[in-house]
């Protein structure tokens, strides 16, 4: 039960949040070009997506054993979740730029108002091309998070259906917000998901350390599933340490640097 409550937050939030960044894009080409061919871009990236996420998940569940496949997602999982860990703990110190949603929607719209119109089967092709590409990148994300996380616990129709409710939370907030959610703490949920993925792939990497033992069983937590708990609490204490650290190392690099020039 416990991993299923994981399963459900972790990929509610991060859906939250690339959905919010895939909004901001389909919101400026429909305000700024037209509402149809953002929309169909943003259907035929959806189409796309569910197959990938079907074709892949298929593929995983059935080409490894168990104790392979959480190797290989847990290594996944603490690679992707890394990288969104680092830049939070980059914003967090000030040495990265926190998103802004806004700055991101007038840069769009911009962007959508100096492109010559083409119409090609009744459909803006900026537009379309513009929103299928932004949903379809910010959404592979998602797909990833839903098939490694899906496939590990058994339940990649639970995890498809959280998605789907985030989605849809976002598209209603922002259709009632008539604009960007800028409002939403993008980049406090961007450290939570971080700190969910990298965790979760620690747990199932090690687990799947087992496929060198000679029986190839996973190996079990003490603890077994409350041990996520855990590695969040251990993984969010070395990000604070970092976010204290970092800005300091970084300050004495770039000092070094200008005296060796």
């Amino acid at each position: 039960m416990g991993a299923t409550y994981g399963l459900v937050a972790a990929v509610f939030v991060a859906s939250v949040v690339e959905a919010v960044e895939a909004l901001t894009i389909v919101m400026a080409m429909g305000m700024t070009r037209d509402w149809k061919s953002a929309w169909a871009g943003t259907a035929a990236a959806g189409v796309v997506l569910a197959a990938f996420t079907t074709a892949a998940g298929y593929a995983l569940a059935t080409w490894l054993p168990q104790a392979a496949l959480q190797l290989t997602i847990g290594t996944l999982l603490l690679i992707f979740g890394l990288q969104w860990l680092r830049k939070a703990v980059l914003r967090s110190s000030g040495l990265k730029a926190v998103h802004d949603e806004e700055k991101a929607f007038a840069e769009q719209a911009a962007a959508a108002r100096d492109v010559e119109g083409t119409t090609r089967f009744g459909l803006d092709s900026f537009a379309f091309a513009v929103s299928f590409k932004g949903v379809f990148l910010e959404g592979v994300e998602v797909v990833f998070i839903v098939i490694t996380f899906g496939t590990n616990a058994h339940d990649v129709p639970v995890a498809a259906v959280a998605a789907i409710a985030a989605a849809l939370c976002v598209v209603v907030a922002g259709f009632l917000a008539h604009g960007p959610l800028s409002r939403v703490p993008e980049n406090a949920l961007k450290y939570a998901v971080g700190l969910l993925l990298t965790s979760f792939g620690t747990f199932w990497a090690v687990e799947g350390l087992g496929v060198f033992t000679p029986s190839g069983q996973s190996v079990t937590w003490f603890g077994h599933d409350w041990s996520v708990l855990v590695l969040i609490a251990v993984w969010f204490a070395v990000s604070r340490i970092l976010i204290k650290v970092v800005p300091g190392v970084a300050e004495r690099a770039s000092t070094f640097a200008a005296e060796e020039r």
